[in-house]
């Protein structure tokens, strides 16, 4: 939603497709919701610290990922752009393309309203200041 409630120029038609897509899409988080809920509670305090250091390594992992393929993406770019970027203008599309790739994949999920309040509701305040602590370098 974010992505297109502002853009007055988008048409229409996408946007009926998006609504279409983000309502089927909001089935999933609802029923992922649900299983949540379900194994939170039947966690320990032990399985439950292991699982948010378990959350820390798979966004870590996801970080990880994305680093290799926006290096990869403006590698590719920088060849077949048409022109040489300097030193300074090649670092800032590196930059760039980093900070949207984890907006995309970490930033626009971990910051949402919904998660943050269901998260917070099942991790203790040491939990969830590693989870942030984990975070800040990544969706800042």
């Amino acid at each position: 939603r974010q992505s297109i409630e502002a853009d007055a120029g988008l048409s229409e038609l996408w946007k009926d497709v998006f609504l279409f897509h983000w309502k089927e899409e909001s089935q999933h988080a609802i029923l992922d919701e649900l299983e949540w809920r379900r194994a939170n509670a039947m966690l320990t305090p032990a399985q439950r610290d292991l699982g948010v250091s378990d959350l820390i390594d798979l966004v870590g992992a996801v970080d990880g990922i994305l680093q290799v393929q926006a290096a990869a993406d403006v590698d590719y770019f920088l060849r077949v752009c048409g022109r040489t970027l300097d030193g300074a203008q090649a670092r800032q599309l590196r930059d760039t393309m980093l900070k949207a790739y984890r907006w995309q994949y970490i930033g626009s999920g971990v910051q949402d309203g919904r998660f943050t309040k269901i998260l917070g509701g099942m991790v203790n305040d040491a939990q969830m200041q590693r989870i942030g602590a984990a975070l800040a370098p990544l969706v800042s």
